[in-house]
């Protein structure tokens, strides 16, 4: 039986009591119990630690360890157990019976107080026991893996390294961990935990860069502006292996001298000019002619604007329009009443099954059309609920703004409204969703802003009037905007666009398509190949032509379907995988920017300044890393789990507080302060002042 034990495999038995370790060949007396320790590396029984013992033994032998501790003070917890169950009945039986009168109350017979205390101490003890099983268990655990998910914990959610020295802190870390753990302290986040963490991002980022040379990849520029003199740019990288956050730079000295070429220039040569095939950029900055400059330079490298940026731009178009703007504000007066009144709230979401009415998106003009086509969906509870009894007798159905909420439900030319726009902004949430989450979306946006402005069309083909402002909003951002001669060439190189017969575009493509070739194919023994090749794949000859090709072109990523198939045309395939695997947005997460703004807007220690860049970059690379809703693709990447309670949805309305009355003011005013720009005086016709 005790030949049983996993740590016999680590040793040799000797005569006797004896084992010789097998790692450092050292001859111990005592057992596999002594060679526990000495192969754990636990100062413990006088054992002196193994010096050539691998790390995974270590941690394999300490758990052993662990987990035959933990068997044993179970034991001794679970005699101590029995013994008091024993010792309860007994104390049960010598308690007299309790009084069934008046009379018997008085009886001296009564147990007298301090043998009820000692009752009562015996049925308070097993819910402690239970505890200290549970604390055992918990110290138990390796504490740098404890250590770690701490560590995890502050960086993910940026928190103050000085959280971990506060009283509370060490108090949970006891309640946790057990008496005298302690957590990481403050310094140790700060040195420890900060550098270990960074150089496990940087170890996976020089596995990611190993693939670039086949993929190529795309730098993302996503910038951050006060609108006054202050402008910052995060860089990431990203291509079909995942996306990394490189660094933030401080753009404004930059924009300021008109020097952002070198600024990209740099950054550029850091990512290798070789490796890169696109540059994305928001409409945050003004970037001037850093594009022509670039693309003049580096021959190879496209500059393309922000798929994700530009549809937001149209749906922002489309809000402006007259009778959009009306329905909007409509709906905003049902659900800021809903979301100001608890008991209106809580009935709403009895009335939904629990869901939300308001949906919070990555920006506000997707939160506005998102939270329409809620209200769409939740059109005949609502109306119910606010026609309901309940409702009816409570305080709340006599109030005016009540009474707007009930006369605009049972508007139907409100609810034709909400359609409309239901119908005609779906296609764009839709583009949105499929550029968005670092997806290498390239290959698809010809088709989908093509699918976009076909639904306009077919929606209002008998009104020819809305249809024309709806599609002048989308034509002009495409085309002047958002498109780049990457996307035609993706998406000619899509196999399941290529192969499509019902696919009309490809004569509007084509020329776009050819000049991205001559762009990418440098070398002169790639093109002397290359008619051939282009032949093969449009007629879908060789590998292209088989069975198993064909079935993957619709199920399988452009990228991996080119690196797979496209063996027969290498010439090709190099630059097809390269462009089909790229991005088209810079929205690969939501992306808060406080710590960013907080290390370049203080005067800060060197030292101090260089500690939040890495804390920043190991934050950021977490999220990229971890985000399960975008790795896994569950859930909506343009919807935010919460609701923004500062959203016009549900902002109160009816005592505006001290910040909305600082937001009027100019902003040579209020410095920093302002976020909102208000045009006119500073008071409205229709302001009331303080609630007066």
């Amino acid at each position: 039986m005790r030949e049983r034990d996993v740590c016999w495999e680590y040793c040799d038995k000797m005569e006797g009591n004896k084992v010789r370790c097998r790692f450092c060949y050292k001859v111990l007396n005592g057992g596999i119990s002594r060679l526990k320790f000495h192969l754990s590396q636990i100062s413990s029984k006088g054992v002196n630690p193994c010096t050539k013992v691998k790390p995974d033994v270590i941690e394999k032998v300490k758990a052993v360890i662990a987990a035959k501790e933990e068997h044993r003070e179970t034991q001794v917890l679970k005699r101590q157990r029995d013994t008091e169950l024993s010792v309860r009945p007994r104390r049960i039986r010598d308690l007299p019976s309790q009084p069934t009168s008046p009379e018997r109350a008085t009886s001296p017979a009564i147990t007298s107080t301090s043998d009820q205390t000692q009752f009562l101490a015996l049925e308070v003890s097993t819910p402690v026991l239970k505890l200290s099983s549970v604390t055992n268990k918990a110290r138990s655990a390796p504490q740098s893996e404890a250590e770690r998910c701490i560590a995890e914990f502050f960086f993910e959610n940026k928190l103050d390294y000085n959280i971990a020295d506060s009283v509370s802190y060490r108090h949970m870390m006891e309640a946790l961990g057990g008496q005298g753990f302690r957590g990481p302290s403050a310094e140790v986040l700060k040195t420890k935990w900060l550098h270990k963490l960074k150089s496990e991002v940087l170890q996976k980022t020089k596995e990611i860069e190993k693939d670039w040379a086949t993929t190529g990849c795309t730098i993302l520029a996503d910038s951050w502006t006060d609108n006054k003199s202050k402008a910052l740019i995060n860089f990431s990288v990203s291509s079909p292996l995942g996306t990394f956050f490189l660094k933030t730079v401080d753009a404004s000295p930059h924009i300021k001298s008109h020097q952002l070429y070198e600024l990209f220039d740099d950054v550029i040569r850091e990512v290798g000019p070789d490796n890169v095939v696109q540059i994305i950029t928001d409409r945050n900055i003004n970037y001037g002619s850093v594009d022509k400059l670039i693309m003049q330079n580096y021959n190879t490298i496209f500059w393309s604007p922000c798929a994700s940026s530009c549809v937001n731009s149209m749906l922002d178009d489309f809000s402006k329009i007259d009778w959009v703007n009306r329905c909007i504000c409509q709906a905003q007066t049902i659900t800021r009443f809903v979301y100001n009144n608890k008991w209106v709230l809580d009935l709403m979401r009895k009335c939904i099954a629990g869901q939300e009415l308001v949906c919070s998106g990555i920006t506000k003009c997707v939160s506005d059309f998102l939270t329409l086509q809620s209200l769409l969906r939740h059109r005949p509870k609502l109306k119910q609920m606010f026609h309901s009894s309940d409702y009816a007798s409570s305080s709340y159905a006599n109030r005016s703004l009540s009474s707007s909420c009930v006369e605009i439900l049972d508007d139907d030319e409100f609810w034709r409204a909400v359609e409309e726009i239901a119908a005609v902004s779906e296609p764009l949430l839709r583009v949105m969703r499929d550029v968005s989450g670092g997806k290498a979306a390239i290959g698809y946006i010809y088709e989908s802003m093509t699918k976009v402005m076909d639904s306009i069309r077919t929606y209002y083909i008998m009104d020819e009037g809305k249809c024309k402002s709806f599609l002048d909003i989308v034509e002009q951002k495409w085309q002047v905007e958002l498109h780049s001669p990457l996307h035609s060439a993706a998406a000619f190189l899509n196999p399941s666009i290529q192969y499509n017969p019902e696919v009309k575009f490809f004569t509007s493509i084509k020329e776009e398509f050819y000049h991205v070739l001559d762009k990418v194919l440098t070398v002169p023994d790639q093109r002397q190949g290359i008619t051939v090749e282009l032949h093969a794949f449009r007629k879908a000859q060789g590998m292209f032509g088989s069975n198993i090709a064909k079935e993957a072109r619709n199920n399988t990523s452009p990228g991996m379907w080119w690196e797979q198939y496209g063996d027969s045309a290498p010439s090709l395939q190099h630059a097809a995988v390269r462009i089909v695997s790229q991005v088209c947005s810079t929205l690969t997460f939501q992306r808060d920017w406080s710590i960013i703004v907080r290390n370049h807007s203080e005067k800060r220690n060197k030292l101090d300044k260089e500690a939040l860049a890495d804390q920043a970059y190991v934050h950021y690379n977490f999220m990229l890393h971890s985000d399960s809703k975008m790795k896994k693709g569950d859930g909506d990447p343009i919807a935010l789990d919460a609701i923004d309670m500062t959203s016009p949805w549900v902002e109160d309305s009816d005592s505006p507080n001290l910040a909305q009355w600082l937001d009027r003011f100019p902003s040579a005013l209020d410095g920093d302060l302002n976020t909102r720009q208000f045009g006119g005086s500073i008071f409205g016709t229709n302001d009331t002042l303080f609630g007066l």
